[in-house]
């Protein structure tokens, strides 16, 4: 095992190694197997040695090139989320806003494992070119300094938070759950009568409480800009 210890973000202060071996090995492959390895067994799956057997290399190898199992995981994060394509800039901010976060949540739910990784340090430069367009957009919208953080968390609270509570739900017996919620709340509804009445959160149209949440919080932004004139 190895015994190899970093900072979880240290890659993106890191050149990438010039050996090559045969066949070639590079980062960027590296990072295509631990994507793929991370997509059909999550997080807890990856390790060095199981990433460089599916590889054909040894584990020893892969540390020429990448000095932790972090990072991997801060490369593959960052890779996936280039699949997130940075929109056009158009006279309507609103609707940039909705395209860059409605393509963020599209891409947490293609590779769920990123939901768990949510934590980690954001710096490589595909997340970090998204963060600059959601903050230069909110910045046209007329924010600037506390507001404009408060709205850009915001925002990106309620993407990841819809993200991870989908894949939670499409990781386990989603019909077992729905029968037990509907069973406990049919059994006490006098203690949960709004749940009762209105269905358990699993019964939603994902997609359609997704837009209409992001439309909730287009309209508290757009008023408060209009607040501060």
């Amino acid at each position: 095992m190895s015994t190899r210890r970093g900072r979880a973000g240290d890659i993106w202060l890191k050149r990438p190694g010039g050996r090559r071996e045969a066949p070639p090995l590079s980062r960027e492959r590296i990072v295509a197997g631990a994507v793929a390895l991370l997509d059909e067994e999550g997080v807890g799956r990856l390790t060095m040695r199981r990433l460089a057997e599916r590889l054909g290399t040894g584990s020893t190898t892969l540390y020429w090139h990448v000095d932790t199992k972090d990072d991997v995981l801060d490369l593959a994060l960052d890779t996936v989320f280039a699949e997130a394509e940075v929109p056009d800039v158009s006279g309507d901010w609103a609707a940039d806003v909705t395209a860059m976060v409605t393509r963020w949540r599209a891409v947490m739910l293609r590779h769920p494992w990123t939901a768990t990784l949510m934590g980690r340090p954001m710096l490589g430069p595909n997340v970090l070119a998204r963060t600059e367009f959601l903050h230069a957009t909110l910045r046209r919208a007329g924010l600037t300094g506390a507001p404009l953080t408060a709205a850009a968390y915001g925002l990106s609270h309620f993407v990841v938070g819809a993200a991870i509570s989908q894949a939670s739900w499409r990781g386990s017996d989603e019909s077992s759950t729905r029968d037990a919620a509907d069973q406990i709340l049919a059994a006490d509804r006098d203690s949960y009568p709004t749940l009762a009445e209105h269905g358990h959160p699993s019964d939603n149209d994902w997609d359609a409480a997704f837009r209409r949440g992001l439309d909730y919080l287009i309209r508290g932004i757009r008023g408060s800009v209009v607040d501060d004139i």
